[in-house]
């Protein structure tokens, strides 16, 4: 596809930014740390400062409530006696009927999550985890594995990466992922050892000069792993680890990692292997510039490796590997917030569809009396995702998603011929008639939307106003006056018709006719502005 936006150099380096705070600014900061701008959190952030607004971004929320069985009917309840609306992640296995049943609770949640999300960037994090640390819910399989993987995600979030990479390492999920439940010293597999240093750690930059033999060797190192199903934890056999020594190539130093013969001791090779690995600059390099591509931009210039990445791997480095200082340092820089890198990026399809519906602030029914539709309804919003190619817990492989890291078209492949015409049939259908589940209904209430505008009876105020949250490129003058003529304004020359028609609305809440001629002209425009492709943009 012909790209959208193709932003000039990027200005600025690390210097903390000191520049206007109006809604430019906290809308771009809004959508690159949360899904979407909602105008209460725009509001809500311009009595604040930039400093303060990011320092209350970077606090991590206290975890959710966990998944909840959603699924029992008259005809199917769940084999291990888990009540409706109790929560399953507690629970043996069952059978695959079940499982499979709580795998799709599991990814229903965690939209849910996203679209409840406090004023934080965790949300944003723990995709961003996801997409690094990737696993398949069908590969893992264990809804409960599944479920720690995630709880795992949001503890080290905005935490310590190493203390983060020793934790997935030994997760259940990604032992189960990347068969590292299956490496043995008589029968070496070579998959994690290998991930933990392409994809992980070191990445696959000119600066990453690991070997095959270094790839043996981290195979060999984490020999004897494997899963304590019942418990849910990992677990080890001596007999089946390599207790001789590994030795790793000069870009390690030429480190001798002495073998165990204990499970401490094999822990103990595990720490020092990371300690090696770690000790390698390249490890805060390669993070860096995946942060960098997830909240700024793709395209990583000789200038900004140099002016930004370099600087901001020292941050993490000189932090022992502390993220929050790293996040902290990025979002409040005079690069994060050059102008060129407003509307730099297309929406993944999970931005898209969280964002649209916190943005317009879309209400679902009642949590705890309607357990069933409340799940129901967000997996209707996950398979939104699925259809756009973007489906939470299941990227296509453990690189994740190719828009994160395939050049040279990374954002753009969200946006092709099949999943542009999808991205405006869900807006469309949101606006339209909202979508159902049993008798309960989510659907975006244009009207309210627009009451949150400072002057809605003006029409030009109205849409500037609502492009100032909703676009983050600006559009012609030519376009602004030709909508307003052809929606608002139904084809009339003055700005009075839309001005009598809201007031009219407002000083006679129970007239119908009023509120539907309003809703009518509201519903087209919002629909007008959401299917243009600078809606995509974020």
């Amino acid at each position: 596809m012909t790209q959208y936006y193709s932003p000039t150099a990027i200005q600025g380096g690390l210097d903390e930014y000191k520049g206007e705070w109006k809604v430019a600014q906290i809308s771009h900061l809004l959508k690159r740390t949360m899904f979407g701008s909602s105008p209460d959190d725009i509001a809500y952030f311009q009595k604040k400062t930039v400093s303060q607004t990011i320092d209350e971004l970077l606090i991590t929320p206290a975890n959710p409530e966990p998944p909840l069985n959603f699924y029992d009917t008259a005809d199917y309840k769940d084999p291990q006696g888990i009540k409706f609306g109790e929560t399953w992640v507690n629970a043996i296995y069952g059978d695959g009927t079940v499982n499979s049943k709580r795998r799709a609770s599991y990814k229903y949640w965690w939209v849910m999550q996203m679209a409840n999300q406090k004023r934080s960037i965790h949300e944003k994090m723990v995709l961003f985890w996801h997409n690094h640390f990737a696993t398949e819910v069908n590969d893992v399989d264990d809804a409960r594995f599944l479920y720690i993987h995630n709880t795992v995600l949001r503890k080290y979030a905005l935490g310590n990466f190493k203390d983060f990479v020793r934790q997935i390492t030994l997760d259940p999920a990604m032992l189960r992922y990347l068969n590292g439940r299956l490496n043995t010293k008589n029968a070496p597999d070579e998959n994690y050892g290998r991930e933990l240093q392409e994809l992980f750690t070191v990445g696959k930059g000119s600066g990453s000069k690991y070997t095959e033999d270094d790839v043996k060797a981290a195979a060999r190192v984490l020999t004897g792993f494997n899963i304590n199903n019942d418990r849910m934890v990992y677990n080890f056999t001596i007999n089946n680890h390599d207790t001789t020594d590994k030795k790793f190539s000069a870009f390690y130093n030429n480190t001798v990692i002495k073998g165990g013969t204990t499970q401490a001791g094999a822990e103990k090779e595990l720490d020092d292997m990371l300690t090696m690995i770690f000790s390698v600059d390249e490890v805060s390099k390669f993070i860096c510039r995946k942060f960098y591509q997830f909240f700024i931009y793709y395209d990583i210039t000789p200038a900004v490796e140099k002016d930004i990445i370099e600087p901001l791997a020292k941050i993490f480095r000189d932090n022992k590997y502390e993220i929050k200082p790293v996040i902290s340092a990025l979002l409040k820089s005079q690069h994060f917030f050059d102008a060129n890198v407003y509307g730099a990026m297309i929406k993944s399809p999970l931005d898209l569809v969280v964002g649209t519906l916190r943005e317009f602030n879309v209400a679902f029914p009642s949590a705890k009396d309607f357990v069933q539709e409340y799940y129901n309804l967000f997996g209707e919003m996950m398979r939104q995702g699925q259809i756009m190619q973007q489906d939470i817990g299941d990227p296509p492989n453990v690189a994740g998603w190719p828009a994160y890291y395939q050049s040279p078209m990374f954002y753009e492949i969200w946006v092709n011929s099949d999943t542009y015409p999808k991205r405006n049939q869900y807006t469309d259908t949101f606006i339209n008639t909202g979508f159902t589940k049993n008798t309960r209904k989510i659907q975006i209430d244009v009207v309210a939307f627009a009451k949150k505008m400072p002057t809605p009876n003006d029409p030009n105020k109205l849409i500037s106003d609502s492009l100032d949250i909703l676009y983050k490129i600006p559009v012609s003058s030519e376009l602004v006056q030709q909508v307003k003529k052809d929606i608002l304004l139904s084809g009339q020359s003055t700005d009075y018709y839309w001005t009598e028609l809201w007031d009219a609305m407002i000083s006679k809440p129970n007239d119908t006719n009023t509120l539907n001629m309003v809703t009518t002209r509201l519903r087209s425009l919002y629909k007008y502005l959401l299917a243009l492709p600078e809606y995509q943009l974020g």
